[in-house]
């Protein structure tokens, strides 16, 4: 008997770690278009479909169905599993895993992330560790648990143009945004998108960024971390690792 990772498609692992843990996946639309995450749509296509469309996309969370198909598999050998979802905060994806859960009393534990892309990536690799070292489905969860509040996610958005198509900025502020260069800062605090700061350009949001790793106390690099892009280029994300190049230099051989 096994103990198995089980994530939703909002978690961004990368694809050398993909059999090593299985995928409950939500569905993209575009308009009248459907999509199943990671299947019928991959990130690359999304970026250029975001880029060409005129409306936003939304998401619509896993269902408990599909969990349920993925539990019975699980079941059926004989194994165990530790689920790993987005934040309960921003998605309907955990209550849908609880609720699947039900069934299978004392095999499936379902862990909250309180987070999303690379928190929630973060969370699966110290599961997979756990996992591997012998631990048991219920212990893995239960630390997880603990393990989620040590997680710290910072990030820039380069545009304003999403927050304004989503309705959670005027039109008015986003014009003047852009016409100052306004570079947000967020962080996902307790499982939800917080503001946290605002730069005027993007070398002044790269340096904003490295203020608030510095006050975090840095990164332990003896910790899984990450990086991350949104989009269809990653030239942002190399010159803020040129300009950071003191935050990790020394500390780890590739980022």
């Amino acid at each position: 008997m096994s103990v198995r990772i089980i994530v939703d498609s909002t978690v961004d692992m990368p694809d050398e770690l993909k059999d090593q843990f299985l995928i409950v996946p939500l569905t993209v639309r575009f308009g009248d278009e459907e999509f199943i995450d990671g299947v019928s749509i991959d990130k690359k296509r999304f970026y250029e479909r975001l880029v060409e469309s005129d409306v936003l996309p939304t998401t619509s969370q896993a269902t408990p169905d599909a969990f349920q198909r993925v539990f019975a598999d699980v079941a059926k050998n004989k194994d165990s599993a530790v689920v790993i979802t987005i934040s309960s905060k921003l998605s309907g994806t955990y209550q849908s895993a609880c609720i699947a859960a039900e069934d299978f009393p004392g095999r499936v534990h379902v862990v909250d992330s309180l987070s999303a892309t690379m928190g929630e990536r973060l969370l699966v690799l110290e599961g997979l560790r756990l996992v591997s070292e012998g631990m048991s489905a219920a212990e893995t969860a239960k630390t997880l648990e603990v393990y989620r509040h040590q997680i710290c996610v910072l990030g820039m958005l380069d545009t304003l143009e999403y927050l304004k198509k989503g309705g959670r900025i005027s039109s008015a502020t986003a014009f003047a945004g852009e016409l100052l260069a306004i570079k947000p800062v967020v962080t996902i605090d307790d499982g939800e998108v917080r503001l946290i700061g605002k730069a005027r350009g993007s070398k002044n949001g790269n340096n904003l960024l490295r203020k608030l790793v510095g006050e975090k106390g840095g990164v332990d690099f003896s910790r899984p971390f990450t990086l991350a892009y949104s989009g269809l280029s990653d030239a942002m994300l190399k010159k803020y690792i040129d300009d950071s190049r003191d935050l990790w230099q020394g500390s780890a051989e590739e980022l």
